[in-house]
């Protein structure tokens, strides 16, 4: 669920008068926070805590204290005085064990690879402008970020960051991942925090009780657990999904491979790519050997045949687009529309096909969510999910960016929690594609096989960029590693 600040703050209240200590939560927010740097960095190297007076430096220092005990070296900056500090994170500040104090910025060229910075500046409680003794620390993080590529973990939310509305302030610090403690604070998801927040990471502690919440989840792996498919040990590849491609045209060929091998790995028993007849020599060549691929002379025939779910779009080109939109309307099975399928419900004038059931999963990125909704209102992006979702009640929208975000009648959105720039590249969409449909193949709703479709997606990429640039992560590196990223949810 989400909060605002002061929701997180009556939760607190609440589990102090139940008895809950201090210490203690603060003791599993920091082992928390610490297993998130891990998540990112299994190797140890440097890690620089910036440490404001307020019990977040007492979090940054109990990640710290466990992280040194793991092999990184840790060096800390402070805001103010010692004696400014909080009772708690004085006491583990005056605990800890060769903790150097820097009394002027990191020099980077004298450190070990990789550098993990800590926010522990400022917590959910600070509103506006940072003061000065902050703000110069906020900086220096930046730039250190930017010019030296060290990685920026803020505990809670950024400092500078307003939790309600994502509004920064001047300098506010600039995340990778915020490690959102107990509960994701609403400021979090909104729109112009993006770019400060990151990558959100939800960080459970048991003792903080957040109640119940009919508004947006996140994805993290304690929700996805119980929807990834768990099989019996007689299970045969026809129980698990006969799944149907259609994609693929001269000069976007790669779009069907991505979507065919996406489908694969994400456990698809049966899949069979649809293709003209011009381009199946073409295409028969490239494929992987367990992907059927079958020509045909009209889409149409899809219709005709058995199948679980359907895939629609990737570089399927338009000058078949009316046979296309028959089998987008006419399909008796669940099916996940993209790429050029979108832009040709876009270009009709009255999408019927879309009151169809089954329903239909849309995974639009924002230009082809443009073309959609062409009203030329400029909505917040959960809102403008919701708003499609009502107004094509049974489907289900994928907005692709990100922060990806899900929506459908009923339900609550969900909001995707991983991924990296580095998925900013042609193709990652027409690998969702596959594993999405495969996800449905295999029984599940369009909604739940969105979610597992986008977490594992971006948590692949996560995986991928463990052991090269984020920069060189290519779609097919996704494919590669879809079966780590789902072995986390086992």
């Amino acid at each position: 669920m989400l909060v605002t600040c002061r929701q997180m703050q009556e939760i607190e209240q609440r589990a102090f008068e139940l008895g809950a200590d201090a210490g203690d939560l603060m003791e599993k927010a920091g082992l928390g926070i610490a297993a998130e740097v891990r998540r990112f960095f299994p190797v140890p190297g440097t890690l620089v805590i910036y440490l404001g007076s307020g019990n977040n430096a007492g979090d940054a220092l109990v990640a710290a204290r466990e992280l040194q005990q793991l092999g990184w070296r840790v060096l800390a900056r402070l805001s103010g005085l010692v004696e400014r500090l909080k009772p708690l994170p004085r006491a583990h500040l005056d605990a800890f064990n060769n903790l150097h104090l820097l009394k002027s910025p990191v020099n980077a060229a004298e450190l070990q690879r990789p550098i993990v910075q800590l926010d522990g500046l400022l917590g959910i409680g600070a509103i506006g402008a940072m003061r000065e003794e902050l703000r110069s620390l906020a900086v220096e993080m930046n730039a250190l970020r930017r010019e030296q590529h060290a990685f920026t973990v803020a505990m809670d939310i950024p400092s500078g960051l307003n939790g309600d509305t994502g509004e920064a302030s001047p300098d506010c610090v600039e995340a990778d991942v915020t490690a959102a403690v107990a509960c994701v604070k609403a400021g979090l998801v909104a729109d112009a925090a993006t770019s400060w927040v990151g990558r959100i990471a939800l960080v459970p502690v048991t003792g903080l009780g957040a109640g119940e919440d009919d508004g947006p989840m996140l994805l993290t792996p304690e929700l996805l657990r119980s929807w990834l498919p768990r099989r019996s040990f007689e299970f045969h590849k026809g129980q698990a999904g006969r799944v149907g491609i259609l994609a693929g045209s001269r000069g976007f060929l790669g779009a069907a491979v991505l979507a065919c091998a996406g489908a694969l790995r994400a456990g698809a028993g049966l899949v069979t790519l649809l293709v003209k007849e011009d381009v199946y020599p073409l295409m028969a060549a490239r494929l992987p050997p367990e992907v059927m691929v079958k020509p045909v002379r009209d889409y149409r025939e899809a219709l005709e045949m058995n199948w679980d779910a359907l895939g629609i779009g990737p570089g399927l080109g338009f000058e078949a687009a009316d046979e296309v939109l028959n089998v987008i309307q006419y399909a008796a099975v669940p099916a996940v529309v993209d790429a050029d399928a979108i832009t040709m419900i876009a270009r009709t004038e009255v999408p019927v096909f879309l009151t169809s059931t089954p329903p239909r999963l849309l995974t639009p990125h924002p230009g082809e969510m443009a073309r959609l909704v062409g009203d030329g209102e400029c909505h917040p992006r959960i809102t403008q999910a919701e708003m499609w979702a009502m107004a094509h009640p049974g489907n289900v929208l994928l907005l692709k960016g990100a922060r990806t975000v899900i929506a459908t009648e009923g339900p609550p959105p969900l909001i995707n929690s991983t991924g990296h720039p580095g998925m900013a590249t042609g193709g990652m969409g027409d690998v969702l594609t596959g594993v999405c449909a495969a996800f449905a193949g295999q029984g599940l709703d369009l909604y739940r096989s969105a979610g597992l479709g986008a977490w594992s997606c971006g948590r692949s990429a996560e995986l991928a960029a463990l052991s090269q640039s984020q920069l060189s992560v290519l779609p097919m590196d996704v494919v590669g590693h879809l079966g780590a990223a789902l072995k986390e949810l086992e």
